[in-house]
């Protein structure tokens, strides 16, 4: 997310993000808006609501929580904004066969296509999320 967060700033974009109080020391202190939320439930309803799409990095057991939750909320129709899981290097292959085997055992009542998209690097999700957006 550094990265990421670092290409905003020098693209001249505007950083908000959305910090845990339990994390709020290690939260990035130059960011244009830093929201703090009183838990990790909490941080990631704020997310949802801030976004206009949802992409998912490489990461941690926080990382899959929070993918995994906003794929919930989408299968049960609270939200239908695109979600990307971003593939680098092919980190969430072993994921994508997990959710291919849901699907194939009538565990996902909504085609796994209609949930995410599992974009190979970035150019494959900014020409999903253009598509899928309408935005350029």
């Amino acid at each position: 997310m550094k990265v990421v967060a670092d290409g905003v700033q020098e693209a001249g974009g505007r950083l908000v993000g959305v910090s845990v109080e339990f994390l709020h020391r290690v939260a990035r202190q130059d960011a244009d808006e830093m929201v703090i939320a009183k838990d990790l439930a909490e941080r990631k309803a704020l997310l949802l609501a801030k976004s206009d799409a949802i992409v998912v990095m490489v990461g941690g057991t926080g990382t899959l929580d929070e993918a995994t939750e906003i794929l919930e909320l989408k299968k049960h129709g609270l939200h239908g904004k695109p979600v990307v899981l971003l593939n680098t290097a092919g980190f969430y292959d072993g994921l994508k066969l997990q959710f291919q085997r849901m699907e194939a055992e009538g565990f996902l009542p909504v085609p796994l296509t209609d949930l995410v998209f599992f974009a190979e690097d970035g150019v494959a999700a900014l020409a999903y999320l253009e598509e899928s957006t309408g935005v350029q």
